[in-house]
């Protein structure tokens, strides 16, 4: 790496309009070996835009800027959770039996819905997700399988889809489908434009729901847009509120108001200490020591609302399979109204713990 290189910063440039973002591209394929600015240069078609590596002071080379916004490709985390020893789990993990979901699975176990998990890949070895799983895809490298070297996308699938009765757990929706799709590595670090790319996937393939368990601090017009179109898209988005035990602060994606924004309760119902709170929650779920499925074929116990997004994924897995037309609108609607108060005074009355029974009887009435 030059020490040019090292003052370059990875950005977003969104075009304008559509002509203009076609016009860069075909362009960039004639100027591709004769520029050094357009070195990494990586398209994002959803928001009309791509990343690349730009220094501070550089523009865009004359004649392929068009009318564009700039913003920084910043790092995104997967939500940090604290993480306990790991433990074995058998049966029906206490989050999903909480949320009411085995109430339900006479009627609906979530059968071919799909579920996007935007994570750090998946154990496709482990028994309780082997037959739960599409191939997904790997957006740090193409050529691989999007395999988990971090945990957190595994103990996310588990909660969604784990389905191994005879020994292992279940998980919300067992006949859901996961599609890992890995754009964190095994740091559990990503780009804004991996999530971009990630969203994208989803949408082109045909997903129903997108889980996403990470968060950021700073607004994204870039991230912002690709949400927009999978919503519009009719792709439901839930997203982890953030574990900041903060009153009136979400993080983004979640505070977008096209997404499913989830907070993390304990076994008592009540509004787990670690979790964000406040005006911009939708609703709550189980989030506090929830076991799942870990690297190795093993379990583990892990807090945050990360989890809780897990299980709000499932439950809408569950909602789908019997009414697959319902809008990311409708279902946000349907939560809303069927929800758990809450066992706290201190929680404004109207959001309350997700509830799997009372949610397929407020879609009923719908």
């Amino acid at each position: 790496m030059t020490r040019n290189d090292v003052s370059k910063d990875k950005r977003i440039i969104r075009f304008q309009n559509g002509s203009e973002y076609r016009r860069f591209l075909h362009k960039l394929k004639q100027n591709a070996s004769s520029s050094t600015v357009l070195k990494a240069v990586r398209p994002l078609p959803i928001i009309q835009g791509i990343t690349c590596m730009l220094g501070a002071d550089e523009r865009l080379p004359e004649g392929l800027s068009g009318r564009t916004w700039m913003e920084k490709d910043c790092r995104i985390s997967v939500s940090p959770s604290s993480q306990k020893a790991p433990a074995i789990e058998n049966g029906i993990p206490w989050g999903v039996q909480q949320i009411k979901a085995p109430l339900v699975w006479g009627v609906t176990t979530g059968h071919r819905v799909k579920v996007g998990v935007i994570d750090t890949g998946v154990d496709f070895n482990h028994p309780d997700l082997r037959h739960s799983l599409l191939r997904g895809i790997n957006l740090l490298n193409r050529s691989k399988m999007p395999y988990d070297d971090n945990g957190h996308g595994t103990h996310i699938a588990g909660t969604i889809a784990a389905a191994n009765q005879m020994q292992g757990m279940i998980g919300v929706a067992p006949r859901a489908i996961i599609a890992p799709v890995k754009a964190f590595d095994h740091n559990g670090s990503a780009f804004v434009s991996d999530i971009i790319l990630g969203i994208e996937w989803c949408v082109r393939n045909g997903i129903d729901v997108i889980n996403m368990s990470f968060g950021m601090k700073t607004r994204s017009k870039a991230l912002l847009g690709a949400v927009t179109n999978a919503y519009n898209s009719g792709v439901i988005i839930v997203a982890s509120s953030g574990n900041d035990g903060k009153l009136r602060s979400v993080d983004y994606p979640a505070r977008y108001p096209q997404t499913i924004s989830v907070g993390a309760t304990n076994r008592l119902r009540r509004v787990a200490p670690f979790s964000n709170r406040g005006p911009y929650i939708d609703i709550y779920a189980p989030g506090d020591k929830i076991m799942s499925a870990w690297l190795r074929g093993n379990y583990n116990e892990m807090s945050g609302t990360s989890m809780a997004t897990s299980h709000v994924s499932g439950a809408i897995a569950l909602l789908l399979s019997l009414r697959p037309g319902l809008t990311p609108g409708d279902i946000k609607a349907i939560m809303k109204r069927s929800m758990q108060p809450l066992r706290s005074s201190k929680t404004r009355r109207s959001v309350g713990e997700l509830d799997v029974l009372r949610m397929l009887q407020a879609a009923e009435r719908m």
